[in-house]
């Protein structure tokens, strides 16, 4: 059931052309959330829920951890709810809709594991609004860094003050083009 809902919800990004990781770097990302082994994930950019399936499936099979989803957009959230429901995670997702940034700000509990992939520009602001509840140490996952520039005051931070490494995936829709995942373990 899981894989078959999942499945559909690429195939429903594809097709509509809502962003999502892929299968590549959804699986860079569920291994990352396997090593941490996290209490709490915090995710921005929830759209309709095919990274947080992902995030989730790992959660499930570790038996611990929930999953905070944050999305801008209230339909796209409703749908990514349909989604965990239909797998039989919803009880591990606490979904919020609003600017990330802000619903950041009222996490009052720790958090293990960060993971960046709402508007690019807005990456250091959400990391910011979270930083005094993140964990020593703490995992942060960002995509998109191929868009270096739209996040250049967040990548200098992270890659100046904790270990960081890029890693670089070809684009399924662009030939010759690539797209990365900065992954951070951040230390007070």
């Amino acid at each position: 059931m899981f894989e078959q809902v999942l499945a559909e919800v690429e195939e429903q990004c594809r097709a509509e052309r809502v962003p999502m990781l892929g299968p590549d770097k959804a699986k860079l990302l569920a291994s990352c959330v396997e090593k941490a082994k996290p209490s709490l994930v915090v995710e921005c950019g929830t759209a309709i829920g095919y990274s947080g399936l992902w995030i989730l499936r790992v959660l499930k099979t570790l038996g611990s951890g929930r999953l905070i989803t944050v999305e801008i957009e209230a339909a796209n959230a409703e749908r990514a709810r349909a989604n965990f429901e239909s797998t039989g995670v919803a009880d591990l997702v606490d979904s919020r809709i609003g600017d990330a940034a802000e619903v950041l700000k009222t996490i009052q509990e720790p958090v293990d594991f960060l993971f960046l992939d709402n508007n690019k520009d807005g990456y250091y602001a959400c990391f910011r609004a979270i930083e005094s509840q993140l964990t020593n140490p703490a995992t942060i996952v960002a995509d998109n860094v191929g868009r270096a520039d739209q996040m250049a005051e967040y990548l200098e931070h992270v890659r100046t003050n904790y270990d960081s490494e890029t890693h670089w995936f070809e684009s399924r829709r662009r030939s010759g083009r690539r797209d990365g995942m900065e992954v951070s373990i951040y230390r007070r």
